[in-house]
């Protein structure tokens, strides 16, 4: 372990910091001690939770004095100005403990969190819920309270902050990233991912601090692990420091080593869960439950505090709103650095969530191309086929030069996701020009770290796996979904299409359960000319995130006739229509949209008059009209052919109407038996509207 007393580093803190901590004893005139600030904290988190009848104390209580000496004395923010483009981030990734949270909003005089949100803590309608919500209370920086995921979108806020600052240099960008994690972050298993990457990437601007107080709902941590914490930090290259979490000068020359680190800090901050707290500080008792009244009333006496509740004296809380003042003299400065600049113009669009424009032309171009290069319905063995992975890197292609927030990667499927295209270059350890990640075999975490990228601002984020391993992710994935953020997932082997390689890598439930996640936009698209138009809606959706789920096997084109309109952008559309009376509505998704087709073209040959629904997004399929709905689906009988399992469907399928997916596991062989052998073929199709016909007469 490298020595963390060295003289170096310790005038390096001291030199940094000594501004700061002028501004805030100019301000406050040394009246208020830092002991007393961190009561306050201690104060209101009790009588909110009390007040709540639910909540978590314990883990307020233990970190109060080391975030008051994080806010006080090292962390660059503007109470008044909460989206300042450099301010450090601070983030809580040990959610449960928000009342640490919003007790500092409050104090510091952010106008959103108010005192009567601290009295109506986890009620309807306050900017106070029970755990950190990224839009709905603002100053917080992303929803935490699923375990580790907070430690995992730090990671991608710093590194965010390292690939602006190497676009824009320290005056424009040079912030840091606080996250407060708990032992539970770091027992699951999303962390090991985590600070695998920051440690391999060298995020020097990351600073965590480890409320390490040996408890967790169960009891003491020695129930369930006896790992060294501080060995694994620095097996993964980080430097690790510790201080007593309860002595104000160990904790400010801790903060002080981390901020010319090279690598990213760990600080061990020793705790004591509940402190304070005369019968319950050190135990389970207080991590998830009130102290109840009268121990509320002991641990107010234990730490000297001698008011009624919710009640913070004038001069204490005039010395908390002079630190969320402090950071003004930061952010002018910062602005002057900016207007002086010849590069504000770019760096303001960088951070516009709205993307150029001039990006569609060219998906214009892809599908004016490919209507041009594609040959009748009549002569069907002469369409080009590609997959939908491959339609996917030739769109990237042609709109990455004019997107310049778009990041890609993959999590080490690179060449079979295609994500990556010529130009781009890798984000590495000390250059971090790049524009294309390299995740390593680690799916959850790069979804986490591609929520913190998109979070910090300036880049958009699309990262690459199998469909199947879209589980790995799926936490993640439904927190981009709930904080409303532009991730765009690329999924590649999107079926049983896949051939080979078995039941263990195809995907049978997979569109169906990432379909039951509100707000998530999931696109299987059967063309080049679909998945052009996907790739227009995932950039255009600034409040969605998105998954491609494209095949592995080439597909033929479907969209024979050039259109100007996006037509996926409903959801779906009638792709091909009934000749005659329409009998029947083939609806389809991705590769089966083509064996719909086919199926249409033998019925129509039959007299049987059949539509064919295109269904690229029944996500936002489902928002549309009933109108529109009911023009495009018809009152005919619906076959509906997905190489998936048939929950999600149940919307349109109605009793008379027939699903023809799978039922069961894949199995290992080519793509086309495997197709045959689950009987999604065009026979099936052609049969179960023949069926239909017959009974109908």
């Amino acid at each position: 372990m490298r020595p963390i007393e060295n003289k170096s580093m310790q005038r390096a803190y001291k030199g940094a910091n000594k501004i700061m901590s002028q501004a805030l004893d100019q301000d406050t005139a040394g009246s208020v001690s830092l002991k007393t600030m961190a009561n306050a904290i201690r104060a209101l988190t009790i009588d909110a939770v009390q007040n709540a009848k639910s909540g978590h104390p314990g883990m307020p209580l233990g970190m109060a004095d080391v975030t008051t000496v994080l806010f006080a004395k090292f962390l660059k923010f503007d109470a008044h100005n909460l989206h300042w483009p450099d301010r450090d981030r601070f983030i809580l990734s040990a959610g449960h403990g928000s009342m640490l949270q919003y007790a500092i909003a409050f104090l510091t005089g952010n106008e959103h969190v108010s005192l009567a949100d601290i009295k109506n803590f986890r009620q309807l309608g306050y900017t106070t819920p029970g755990h950190p919500e990224y839009g709905h209370t603002k100053g917080v920086e992303t929803t935490t309270g699923p375990l580790g995921q907070g430690l995992a979108n730090g990671v991608g806020f710093a590194l965010a902050e390292r690939m602006l600052n190497a676009r824009f240099g320290d005056d424009i960008v040079d912030h840091k990233t606080y996250v407060v994690v708990g032992d539970g972050c770091l027992m699951e298993g999303i962390s090991q991912e985590a600070i695998s990457m920051a440690g391999h990437w060298g995020l020097s601007k990351l600073v965590v601090l480890w409320d390490d107080n040996a408890i967790s709902i169960d009891g003491s941590i020695s129930l369930a692990s006896s790992e060294d914490q501080k060995q694994r930090f620095i097996a993964a290259n980080w430097d690790v420091f510790s201080c007593d979490g309860h002595d104000f000068t160990d904790i400010e020359r801790a903060l002080g080593l981390a901020q010319r680190s090279e690598k990213p800090v760990l600080i061990t901050c020793k705790t004591i869960i509940g402190k304070g707290s005369p019968n319950k500080a050190g135990l389970a008792a207080c991590h998830g439950a009130p102290l109840g009244q009268e121990e509320v009333r002991k641990t107010k006496s234990a730490i000297g505090w001698h008011h009624e509740a919710f009640v913070i004296p004038q001069e204490v809380l005039s010395a908390w709103r002079a630190v969320g003042r402090r950071g003004k003299q930061y952010r002018k400065k910062w602005e002057q650095r900016l207007d002086k600049s010849p590069e504000k113009a770019h760096f303001m669009e960088m951070l516009q969530k709205t993307v150029r424009h001039n990006f569609l032309q060219k998906i214009e171009l892809i599908k004016r191309s490919r209507a041009i290069n594609t040959v009748s319905e009549a002569n069907p063995e002469k369409t080009p086929f590609i997959s939908t992975r491959k339609a996917s890197q030739m769109v990237l292609e042609a709109i990455f030069p004019h997107i310049p927030q778009l990041i890609g990667g993959s999590a080490d499927l690179t060449g079979s996701n295609l994500t990556h295209i010529k130009g781009m270059s890798a984000i590495q350890a000390g250059n971090f020009s790049g524009n294309y990640i390299h995740y390593g075999v680690r799916e959850h975490g790069m979804a986490a770290v591609m929520n913190g990228i998109a979070l910090h601002g300036g880049f958009i984020p699309y990262g690459g796996t199998f469909l199947v391993f879209s589980d790995y992710c799926r936490p993640a994935i439904r927190l981009s979904a709930l904080m409303g953020i532009r991730t765009i997932y690329v999924m590649t082997h999107d079926s049983i299409g896949l051939g080979e390689d078995g039941p263990t890598h195809q995907p049978i439930e997979h569109l169906a359960a990432l379909r039951a996640i509100v707000n998530l936009n999931v696109f299987r698209p059967a063309d080049l000319v679909e998945t052009a138009e996907c790739w227009a809606l995932s950039l255009q959706c600034e409040t969605t995130p998105s998954i491609h789920a494209l095949s592995r096997q080439h597909l033929p084109t479907v969209r024979a006739e050039y259109t100007k309109d996006n037509l996926s952008s409903k959801g779906g559309y009638v792709c091909r229509r009934a000749q005659g009376k329409n009998r029947a509505t083939i609806i389809a998704t991705g590769s089966e949209v083509s064996l719909a087709i086919e199926a249409h073209l033998e019925l129509q040959r039959q007299g049987i008059g059949t539509a064919v629904v295109s269904m690229p997004c029944l996500d936002i399929f489902q928002q549309q009209s009933r109108h529109y709905k009911q023009e495009i689906l018809g009152s005919q009988i619906r076959v509906i052919v997905e190489a998936g399992i048939r929950m999600g469907w149940e919307s349109i399928l109605r009793e008379e109407d027939v699903f023809i997916g799978m039922k069961r596991f894949g199995a290992s062989a080519p793509a086309d038996k495997l197709f045959e052998y689950f009987a999604i073929t065009v026979a099936t199709i052609i049969k179960a509207v023949q069926d239909h016909i017959g009974n109908a007469s």
